[in-house]
């Protein structure tokens, strides 16, 4: 293999290594800053929707138990659980994709039954009383969403609606039935409302944006080695081949009054001016040699 090519491998294997570790290096970067855009905007979502239920628990409810009769419900102006999901269903519909769900382990509205994953988180909040939050990634239906979530624990006021069938207002009990959503305790973590976000789009952005970075450098390369090739070929490879050739002659007695055609003001024309002046020695020796 010649010095020309060898050079070009080990340019362009080197050349290569930095641009995948380039491209890997920005893909991270990219996921990392999608993972801190995602929890804020988890965060931001979530507290809107959490402020809107606090304002319909301390404001809303308690002028609405005094207007509307004690065994009478009306789910969207009596029931948290209700005004969330419809503050929800609106704030989809201008952004798809964002997930939100409050997770019980008993719910009265059965969509909100708690998943595997949501019952570990249900699970958890139950045994750390202290934890106010989880946050984290999870996959629901083989996407990847970041989610952030808090515990709901179950309150005196709550158990008018899911204490026991009987105590619970007749309009629910005709609405919900009662095998589901009752028999709730107070202090318990029953459910945890839970914004998903999703994360594809993001991740989709950060692998094309590695690939583009790693394409640009590939393309950067195959351009560098190019112009290191013919920087080689006219500058190095081709005047050491003259040398060569020229030596071997000048080895065998011949073209010995030619000059040697290299006049570079580098390091190879500083060869070419030694093997220049070997030729005229030579010449000088052999014409000495043939006086005699």
């Amino acid at each position: 293999m010649s010095i020309r090519v060898r050079f070009i491998v080990v340019i362009g294997v080197l050349s290569l290594v930095a641009s995948l570790a380039l491209a890997y290096s920005s893909y991270k970067f990219s996921v990392k800053n999608a993972m801190e855009d995602a929890k804020t905007q988890g965060a931001i979502v979530f507290n809107m929707i959490d402020s809107s239920r606090l304002y319909f628990k301390h404001s809303q409810r308690p002028l609405v138990a005094e207007l509307v009769e004690e065994d009478r419900f009306y789910p969207e102006i009596m029931s948290g659980f209700v005004m969330t999901r419809g503050v929800w269903e609106i704030f989809e519909k201008r952004f798809p994709g964002y997930k939100f769900k409050q997770a019980t382990i008993d719910p009265l509205y059965l969509p909100n039954k708690a998943d595997g994953d949501e019952l570990k988180l249900i699970k958890m909040f139950g045994e750390n009383k202290a934890t106010k939050n989880s946050e984290g990634i999870m996959t629901k239906n083989g996407q990847r969403f970041y989610y952030f979530a808090r515990p709901i624990a179950v309150t005196e006021g709550c158990l008018r609606c899911h204490g026991t069938p009987e105590e619970a207002p007749k309009d629910q009990v005709e609405i919900y039935g009662t095998e589901t959503g009752y028999d709730w305790r107070k202090g318990e973590i029953v459910s945890t409302s839970i914004v998903y976000v999703p994360l594809q789009r993001a991740m989709t952005a950060a692998k094309k944006s590695a690939t583009s970075l790693f394409v640009m450098g590939a393309a950067g390369i195959i351009v560098l080695m190019g112009v290191i090739w013919y920087f080689l070929s006219s500058g190095v490879v081709t005047p050491l081949a003259k040398l060569q050739r020229k030596t071997t002659q000048i080895s065998l007695g011949k073209e010995l009054d030619e000059d040697i055609g290299v006049s570079s003001k580098d390091e190879i024309g500083d060869l070419a001016k030694a093997i220049d002046r070997l030729r005229i020695s030579t010449a000088k020796l052999l014409e000495r040699c043939a006086g005699k």
